[in-house]
């Protein structure tokens, strides 16, 4: 389970890693990663207004992760199923991802039928190509 500091919890949240981060896609899930790094002392502080944080949370310190998992994947238990082995795998995997970065992993239908082997490859190729 990811701690409630590394989750990304808004749509807002969601929806500027979207928009503003890097993408690195695979066959079976598309990483979105915006880091603390690629925004503009100008932006911060525009950022931090999109986003609302509160004074307690230092998002330059944290990685935040969020999941994506449309019907298209599949039914409630299929989705369901995928959203926890990909949260399990990234959790394994925060370390390598630098700190402060936002991080959105969306699957594809293609995940519903995946192994963890494979979503573990997709999520590290995407990972590694986002460095």
């Amino acid at each position: 389970m990811l701690p409630a500091a590394a989750r990304l919890t808004s749509s807002e949240e969601f929806r500027l890693v979207v928009r503003r981060g890097r993408r690195a896609g695979r066959p079976r899930l598309v990483v979105h990663a915006l880091r603390p790094d690629a925004v503009t002392s100008w932006q911060q502080t525009s950022l931090e207004a999109e986003l609302n944080t509160a004074p307690t949370r230092d998002s330059r310190v944290s990685t935040r992760v969020g999941f994506v998992v449309s019907k298209a994947v599949g039914n409630a238990v299929v989705r369901h199923q995928v959203t926890r082995r990909l949260r399990h795998l990234l959790r394994d995997r925060l370390d390598a991802v630098a700190p402060g970065t936002l991080v959105v992993v969306r699957a594809l239908p293609p995940a519903a039928t995946a192994s963890s082997r494979e979503l573990g490859a997709d999520l590290d190729a995407a990972l590694r190509r986002l460095r």
